[in-house]
């Protein structure tokens, strides 16, 4: 039985997860969402696992969202049955205290973005495609992508890009902020994985607390995400790594972080 999300972990602490359906465009099926859900699950309390990187099967497509032939048979209550678990997915995904990293083999759209909006990073492969395309189907994004692009790339845009159905090239997706780096097909998670390694080396606690007053603090006003980068800068002052981080930096060497 082939797997439809497969998972490797690095002895860095780095875990890749492949969506992997390429026959059906990676798209969600019910059986790769519930396998997702259990493996953002597992992650989501390992606290040996540095960085994330989520990307998928073949050099076509990341994933273009629904699966609408499996939807086309589903009742309305099996629609939003379906429609609440891929949004809770993508909430779970975007929830994960490490870092995790879109590296976009392909065409993302509805959403197939909305996953990689989920993500703290995006990088995309040059032939890469994005759009949030509901509105050509008489949806709207229903995974957060109406929240997250717009929270990305500001009110005007992301309304623009939405009502259009507009589907972007990924240097288009660059200039608007959509994607931070653009690679070649070969070079995609190389690049990812070069990402994930600097990650990687650095305090693992710091590195999720940053992650957390970032993602915090920017839904409130200043002087409350001010407040909360000083509870989260407040965590990483007893760990055991910010002694090892000042000594290494006495000693001139790498420092040996464990997350403690």
């Amino acid at each position: 039985m082939v797997h439809t999300v497969q998972v490797e972990k690095s002895d860095s602490g780095i875990i890749t997860i492949t969506l992997n359906r390429p026959e059906s465009a990676n798209a969600f099926s019910k059986d790769m969402l519930f396998n997702l859900h259990e493996v953002l699950t597992d992650i989501k309390f390992d606290t040996s696992i540095r960085c994330v990187i989520i990307t998928g099967a073949g050099e076509r497509i990341f994933c273009a969202g629904a699966d609408l032939k499996e939807r086309s048979r589903m009742s309305e209550v099996e629609v939003k049955k379906t429609v609440s678990l891929i949004r809770h997915t993508m909430d779970e995904l975007e929830s994960l205290p490490m870092p995790v990293i879109a590296a976009i083999n392909g065409a993302a759209f509805g959403g197939g973005l909305e996953l990689a909006l989920s993500c703290d990073i995006r990088i995309a492969s040059d032939n890469a495609k994005v759009g949030l395309t509901e509105t050509s189907l008489a949806i709207i994004p229903g995974a957060g992508g109406t929240q997250r692009l717009t929270r990305l790339i500001g009110k005007g845009r992301a309304k623009e890009l939405i009502f259009t159905a507009a589907r972007l090239t990924a240097n288009e997706a660059v200039e608007y902020g959509i994607i931070e780096h653009i690679t070649s097909q070969d070079e995609l998670l190389n690049k990812a994985n070069e990402i994930a390694e600097k990650i990687s080396n650095n305090g693992p606690i710091a590195v999720r607390q940053a992650k957390l007053a970032i993602n915090r603090g920017s839904e409130v006003d200043l002087q409350t995400g001010l407040k909360i980068e000083e509870m989260a800068y407040a965590i990483t002052i007893p760990t055991k790594d910010r002694i090892e981080g000042l000594q290494a930096f006495k000693e001139k060497r790498k420092p040996n972080y464990k997350g403690e």
